[in-house]
């Protein structure tokens, strides 16, 4: 997405969170694997899905208590995000989320 774009910001904060999220849960956080990102943005709408050599579990959202370091990133995907979710594409996972424009 372009400097200009209205969903850059939020997309960028977004992609922040769940690549994170990919490489500490992941199997893709071991040296020599990868996550990709891929972003199709057109009508209105901007999609980006991160795809990581799937770990046990998948992406769920959490309460985190007030003190707590970490647990927010899917949070923000839930208040931000017009839709999100993931699924298992193999030894895959894809986790995805779409927002409306404008942001």
């Amino acid at each position: 997405l372009g400097s200009g774009h209205p969903c850059r910001d939020a997309a960028v904060l977004l992609v922040s969170e769940v690549f994170s999220n990919s490489v500490r849960h992941s199997g893709s956080g071991a040296a020599g694997e990868t996550v990709t990102v891929a972003v199709i943005a057109g009508d209105g709408m901007v999609r980006v899905e991160v795809t990581d050599r799937a770990g046990p579990g998948t992406p769920e959202l959490r309460p985190a208590g007030r003190d707590a370091e970490g647990g927010r990133g899917l949070q923000l995907v839930a208040c931000l995000a017009a839709r999100w979710g993931s699924r298992r594409r193999g030894a895959q996972l894809v986790t995805w989320f779409e927002l409306s424009c404008p942001c």
